[in-house]
């Protein structure tokens, strides 16, 4: 039977809401390993003498590529309908915002480059900082929502309305749909993480990576207190909290009822990407 073209796609939710728990940064650089034994050199006088050359040590072998910890079935990841992954911008943004009746959920969404963006966004999240220009979605509309008591300034309450829709929309996905398509179209995404600069790494290892990076978020009594920097901004004045990685300062950033509800979600999310 054919398959519909939207039935393609509802992976991007999954993968989308799982890169906006946080902000990613660009994709890091694999670091060649270079070879510094020293040869000896062999003096004129040695030559004379008749000494023979010390043998020159042989040259490290390239590592070899990093074992697969979580295989995607390339039977099943083998899908016809897939455009190219330079033409696939369109087909995505479309047929998601199909799939939720709009584009509401998707406000967020960079369109340009959406396969990319997304790949170097989940492959930062667990990265202390982010360039702009590396974001998949855009920022949250509004500002940080807090209180103060006392002197203390906290998160407030009111501030989880700014995640609401976004949490709602996670949660909501049926995990095991969304596991099967995203392994049909998992060539996309695996091109992108290549073109990246991990042309030897494997994509689905590094998502279950950052799920799990995401599921030791602490979970501290609320409210937290915050504090502004000398540039204005909110930090945690906790600073094992502010030291945390910008996916999980977002879940710390979501009342306690949030961050529990798509922790929950990631583990179903977890178990369908990893076979168990």
């Amino acid at each position: 039977m054919q398959k519909s073209g939207k039935a393609i796609w509802p992976w991007v939710l999954g993968v989308v809401v799982i890169g906006g728990a946080g902000t990613w940064l660009f994709s890091d650089t694999l670091r060649g390993l270079v070879d510094d034994v020293q040869v000896p050199v062999q003096t004129p006088a040695a030559q004379r003498a008749g000494t023979k050359r010390p043998p020159v040590p042989a040259s490290p072998a390239a590592p070899a590529p990093p074992s697969i910890q979580h295989p995607v079935d390339p039977r099943d990841a083998a899908d016809p309908a897939l455009p190219a992954l330079a033409d696939s911008d369109g087909p995505v943004f479309d047929a998601l915002a199909a799939l939720f009746n709009g584009d509401g959920a998707l406000a967020l969404l960079l369109r340009d480059h959406l396969v990319q963006r997304v790949v170097t966004h989940i492959d930062n999240l667990d990265k202390p900082s982010v360039p702009t220009p590396a974001m998949a979605v855009r920022a949250l509309p509004g500002s940080l929502q807090v209180d103060t008591v006392e002197g203390t300034t906290h998160i407030a309450a009111t501030n989880a309305a700014r995640y609401a829709p976004y949490v709602t929309a996670f949660t909501a996905l049926d995990a095991a749909a969304a596991g099967k398509a995203y392994v049909r179209v998992y060539p996309l995404l695996q091109q992108a993480y290549a073109d990246l600069g991990q042309p030897d790494a494997y994509f689905n290892d590094r998502v279950v990576a950052v799920i799990d990076h995401l599921l030791q978020t602490p979970e501290p009594p609320r409210p937290l207190a915050v504090t502004r920097d000398e540039r204005g901004r909110y930090r945690f004045v906790d600073p094992a909290l502010q030291s945390r990685s910008v996916g999980q300062k977002l879940l710390l950033r979501m009342d306690a009822a949030q961050a529990r509800a798509v922790k929950q979600q990631l583990r179903a999310l977890r178990a369908v990407l990893s076979r168990g």
